[in-house]
């Protein structure tokens, strides 16, 4: 899943117990992310040197921000102010990736900010000195326990909160935030026999190079359109570009009915599996890639549902 949202710039929520790994992939991410462009590089540097924390004897940005602000961070500090207004968190992870670890933590209004953000890419400040906007071209990578005690659903440890409290700590995520998140992924409890493998894993250099080669696909596809990730496409160029197999519509259909999906919730499908598709070098959308792109939106009905 984390492979898919580096290689299309998409939104990611993982949740699941303490101790998952949650946190760590998230801080691996930077690892697989496709190389940034010149351009890309330039916005990035403009952002830091405006908000004054370009680092001393950099004098261009090539590695994509990776933004984890503390939980108790105000929504000003989110989307940025002050008199004379300046970049926050969300802006200085423009091109790269903005991480809320233990999201329900976070202050409902600084968890609203990012709503507005998150579906134009561009975050507006007004004060008396003057209005500007700032990009925020962001990756939003969030992680979460499933309640307060963190072990609702767990396989073999038993949860101790009531119902009630795991349905206020769930609803501490409004739905519409919920619905501007791509990937929803439950991360389950690593197994003994995982921890014990000493087989040596793929490495981040090998996801990367398949995450750079469906980018090199999206930059060409988009060239001229001020489009750079398959995240990025408009329901204008949608039906362009996200061409299905007969099968594969005829499922998102029936999928589409089926779990009462929203007109949002159907377009990052269809963005999802055009990702899916790049990766697997498939110039169309056929019923696997859709079939794993449903596979994602799950987790609101498993959670939220009720």
């Amino acid at each position: 899943a984390l492979e898919i949202a580096a290689a299309g710039g998409h939104n990611i929520i993982m949740v699941g117990p303490p101790g998952s790994g949650k946190s760590m992939l998230a801080k691996r991410l930077p690892s697989i992310l496709p190389d940034m462009t010149f351009e890309e590089s330039l916005q990035t540097t403009e952002l830091y040197s405006i908000a004054g924390v370009l680092p001393e004897g950099v004098s261009l940005i090539t590695e994509r921000p990776f933004r984890s602000p503390h939980h108790t961070v105000s929504p000003a500090g989110l989307s940025g102010g002050g008199a004379i207004p300046r970049p926050g968190e969300i802006s200085l992870a423009h091109n790269g990736v903005l991480f809320l670890d233990e999201l329900p933590e976070y202050n409902r209004t600084a968890m609203e900010v990012l709503r507005q953000p998150l579906e134009d890419g561009t975050v507006t400040i007004s004060r008396a000195a003057g209005r500007l906007t700032y990009p925020c071209s962001i990756m939003l990578v969030a992680a979460m326990n499933p309640c307060p005690c963190g072990y609702y659903g767990h396989p073999t440890r038993k949860c101790t909160c009531s119902e009630g409290s795991v349905q206020r700590y769930l609803s501490k995520v409004s739905g519409p935030l919920l619905d501007r998140i791509d990937l929803h992924v439950e991360v389950m409890p690593v197994e003994f026999s995982d921890l014990n493998n000493k087989a040596k894993a793929e490495p981040s250099s090998a996801i990367r190079e398949r995450v750079n080669a469906a980018r090199k696909i999206q930059n060409e596809r988009y060239k001229g359109t001020g489009i750079s990730c398959n995240a990025m496409l408009t329901p204008a160029f949608l039906h362009q570009f996200c061409v299905l197999t007969e099968g594969a519509q005829n499922m998102l259909k029936t999928a589409f009915e089926r779990m009462g999906l929203s007109a949002r919730a159907y377009d990052r499908i269809l963005k999802v599996a055009r990702t899916i598709a790049d990766l697997d070098g498939s110039e169309d959308i056929d019923v696997q890639h859709i079939a794993e792109a449903l596979q994602y939106r799950s987790l609101d009905r498993k959670y939220w549902g009720n």
